[in-house]
């Protein structure tokens, strides 16, 4: 699944920044398992962040087609859009933990 280095809108910058998510492990570790909900083009994988006893649950959004829902972004004639973003669910930022 490709993760775009993007924009603040979407992709790795997007998610690194915003959502402190600064490993490819985190994403990579939630793409390795089954898709948790479809809806069309767009993905969402499940996973779990784990530092000892601290845990947190991961989410990954896809978009698995060429377009983005809004129309916005295009990534070419036979390409997926890939990663949307990342982020650690019921908070804005992910712990500082989750990029050791």
């Amino acid at each position: 699944m490709p993760t775009r280095y993007g924009n603040g809108e979407l992709g790795w910058n997007h998610f690194s920044g915003r959502h402190n998510i600064k490993r490819c492990r985190v994403v990579e570790a939630a793409l390795a398992g089954k898709v948790d909900k479809k809806n069309g083009g767009r993905l969402e994988y499940y996973g779990v962040a784990r530092n000892g006893t601290r845990l947190v649950d991961v989410v990954v959004i896809v978009q698995y087609a060429r377009r983005t829902a809004d129309g916005e972004y295009d990534a070419g004639k036979g390409k997926k859009v890939g990663v949307i973003t990342a982020y650690c669910k019921g908070v804005n930022k992910c712990p500082a933990w989750i990029n050791q």
